[in-house]
């Protein structure tokens, strides 16, 4: 259904997988999952499947169709993260090697797995955009009932592969699960400027098996562990 803020009905995109995980970014060592689906990693799936830098993603809404099930994973990991000065160094001087044996590291995952969420979206166009919304929204809903994408969804991790389809592909009842959860100060999105990557959250509750994606959060009203910018990222 429309809302007075969007003109259209919201898109509508069934994701699911066997594994997931939504890594809190206060357990993101050990890494602990949220219990559902952050707005943050479905508007990665949406553009996965289809993007363009004319317009972006809002989502409004989940339905969380599956049972959440907890698993626990133990992975090899590697400490470091490589950023861009490195590759610089690396390309400039052939004698440099990066020894993945001395850099790894086993680490636990608490996942989810059966996950399947459908997903409603609204596109927002920016300013510089030369085509109509309803341009865009025929192209993702074309792309979704073809099963297309730009690259392959992921649900959390590139490691946790995502199937997406229309509404009712999902390998599971259509119907939202019966639960209700206050699920607490969740990730909302990441913005990206020049100063580095800010990360905004909101208060997320689950009733009935639905999430209903409200406005972030201020900057004064919630704090990260580290701090919400991370510069050079």
């Amino acid at each position: 259904m429309a809302s007075p803020a969007f003109p259209h009905p919201p898109l509508a995109v069934e994701v699911w997988g066997p594994l997931a995980c939504f890594t809190r970014p206060e357990l993101k060592v050990e890494r602990v999952s949220y219990p559902v689906a952050t707005p943050s990693a479905l508007n990665g799936v949406l553009q996965a499947i289809f993007w363009k830098p004319e317009f972006e993603y809002q989502i409004t809404q989940i339905e969380v169709l599956a049972p959440i099930e907890w698993t626990a994973v133990r992975r090899n990991e590697v400490k470091s993260v490589v950023n861009p000065d490195q590759v610089r160094k690396l390309q400039a001087d052939r004698t440099l090697r990066y020894d993945v044996e001395r850099d790894r590291d086993q680490r636990a995952t608490m996942a989810l797995r059966n996950v399947a969420y459908r997903v409603h979206a609204q596109v927002r166009l920016k300013k510089h955009a030369d085509g109509p919304e309803a341009k865009y929204r025929e192209q993702l809903r074309r792309r979704v009932e073809r099963g297309a994408c730009f690259s392959q969804p992921f649900l959390g991790t590139r490691e946790f592969s995502a199937s997406f389809g229309p509404v009712g592909s999902a390998p599971v009842p259509g119907q939202p699960i019966k639960r209700d959860e206050e699920l607490g100060v969740m990730l909302h999105s990441i913005q990206y400027t020049d100063q580095g990557e800010r990360y905004r959250f909101f208060r997320a509750s689950m009733i009935s098996g639905v999430i209903e994606v409200t406005d972030p959060l201020g900057p004064n009203e919630v704090a990260m562990p580290s701090g919400t910018w991370r510069r050079g990222a």
